[in-house]
């Protein structure tokens, strides 16, 4: 289902950025991943964190989880489409973030990220957006909150400026 500000065209979302004007207090979107083993993998090698507990089953027996664990910014990381994608979306710049790892996220755990407008900052044009991961079992895995600058509209053409 679109968000406010979004278009539903044949099943493909069209997301506008929002700008700080239409922004409001208590907006919320999410966004939903199951976790994989390629993920993790794929992280591993791009972050260059290639720790046991995220890369050796037989190591990550031996530690307090029994198994293998995502690495905690890989479910932080499914913030950036809720920012990026949806709220305030497109062409919204982060400037900064602080963020609790509360619990870990394991292969195979579908994680949802939600952020929701929690402060419009107006001398600056900025938002305060507070944001939290939960998995399948309803366990928040993070919590924290990111400083952002929406999209502007320019006034000539309607399109959106970073």
């Amino acid at each position: 289902m679109p968000l406010e500000g979004e278009i539903l065209i044949e099943g493909v979302i069209d997301v506008r950025g929002i700008p700080y004007e239409e922004l409001y207090v208590g907006q919320e979107a999410s966004f939903s991943k199951t976790i994989t083993e390629a993920d993790i993998i794929l992280f591993a090698g791009i972050s260059g964190d290639f720790n046991p507990i995220h890369t050796d089953e037989e190591y990550a027996k031996t530690t307090p989880f029994g198994r293998r664990i995502a690495h905690g910014v890989l479910p932080f990381s499914l913030i950036a489409p809720v920012l990026g994608m949806r709220l305030p979306g497109m062409g919204t710049v982060v400037v900064e973030v602080s963020v609790r790892f509360l619990a870990p996220t394991f292969i195979g755990d579908t994680v949802t990220a939600k952020a929701h407008v929690k402060e419009k900052i107006e001398e600056k044009k900025r938002v305060r957006m507070g944001f939290s991961c939960e998995n399948q079992r309803g366990e928040t895995v993070l919590v924290g909150e990111a400083l952002v600058i929406p999209p502007r509209v320019s006034k000539g053409k309607g399109t959106i400026l970073a």
